[in-house]
């Protein structure tokens, strides 16, 4: 794999220190605020301050991308692709920290989508590429094929229900097994009928990031880590100014004044918002996007349980559950070493203000 590129962005606010200094020039022409260290194997290292936040520096951009999770890494590598100008702003230290790295790294087939949603579209389309791009990039995967499970008669018509969405999807290789097939390739699996999917897989999500970090890096685009976006305006022909900051300045919440708080304007042309679990507030902070295109959020949490105690795991396939309301019900995973887990449950999380930061602990 080619080397990583990689840009850091610290921010430390100065005490008393007034200084004039030009701002550090980064990859592609922009310019970080003169109070920000940067490090990165194509820019050298400094450090300078600057007055407060009433001075702030404006900096054009070309194509921004709020978010360095898989969405948004995928998102900057396309566009870097086509030859766009790309800043990718991460809140945290690195990509990928969130929810895309807190996930059953399933590969899924297409089953459970209604016939001609995009959703339907998008997850079989993006199965088979997701499986060519990770054979052509060496990002390890397995193809291990998933069972859905009836344990009991009643369920049998969810069974029969999915296997005709996802075959009106384009799922191929969808076949109900009586209860003997199924225990025949899970000897440890009780069901009365199972739903085999034989092209569920698996696979190792933070090399998949890596891989499609290098893939833009290599096309040009930038990283900006610690970075935070603070707000947004939306003005003239779809032009955007984004107010951003450092996220342990956002997080400590220093000033009272919200409108006034940041470090530096980037005014861009084509904007991304891939930030996952902040996606919809950060949207109801850009003044001007149009309030009926926010949709309503309904957070959940779920927690994974590793199988310990045992040499081998005892299923060999991903085992699931019918769906449930709010998920699809905790299920068998396995890793590319062989280890199950179990999860995630479902709890609902109520009164997250649009300011929380979400905690993994």
């Amino acid at each position: 794999m080619m080397k990583k590129k990689m840009l850091e962005v610290r921010f430390a606010r100065p005490a008393l220190q007034w200084w004039s200094i030009p701002p550090i020039t980064i990859h592609g022409g922009r310019n970080l605020p003169k109070w920000a260290i940067t490090r990165g194997t194509h820019l050298c290292s400094s450090a300078a301050y600057i007055s407060p936040p009433r001075e702030v520096v404006r900096e054009r951009a070309g194509c921004v991308v709020i978010g360095a999770g898989v969405v948004g890494l995928a998102a900057a590598r396309k566009l870097a692709m086509e030859g766009r100008d790309v800043l990718v702003l991460e809140a945290s230290s690195g990509i990928g920290t969130g929810i895309s790295s807190r996930n059953s790294e399933v590969i899924h087939a297409g089953i459970y989508y209604p016939q001609g949603s995009v959703k339907a579209q998008l997850c079989v389309e993006g199965r088979h590429a997701l499986y060519s791009y990770c054979r052509d990039h060496g990002v390890a995967h397995k193809r291990l094929g998933k069972l859905i499970v009836a344990t009991n008669p009643c369920q049998i018509q969810v069974l029969e229900a999915l296997q005709k969405v996802g075959t009106d999807n384009g799922v191929e290789g969808l076949r109900l097994l009586d209860g003997d097939e199924a225990n025949r390739l899970e000897p440890q699996l009780q069901c009365v009928k199972a739903l085999w999917s034989p092209s569920t897989g698996i696979l190792d999500s933070h090399t998949f990031m890596l891989a499609l970090q290098a893939d833009a890096e290599n096309h040009g685009a930038t990283f900006a880590f610690n970075t935070s976006v603070f707000r947004g305006d939306i003005y003239g022909k779809g032009l955007l100014d984004l107010h951003i900051c450092s996220t342990s300045e956002l997080n400590s919440r220093l000033f009272s004044d919200k409108k006034g708080f940041g470090s530096m304007i980037l005014c861009a042309d084509s904007v991304i918002n891939a930030s996952g679990l902040s996606a919809i507030s950060l949207a109801k902070r850009l003044e001007g996007f149009p309030v009926e295109f926010i949709p309503k959020c309904y957070y959940a949490r779920g927690c994974y349980f590793s199988l310990s105690g045992v040499g081998v795991a005892p299923f060999s396939h991903l085992i699931y559950p019918v769906p449930e309301e709010g998920g699809l019900g905790v299920h068998v995973t396995l890793d590319l070493g062989g280890q199950a887990r179990f999860g995630p449950d479902v709890e609902w999380l109520e009164d997250i203000d649009e300011y929380t930061a979400f905690k993994y602990e």
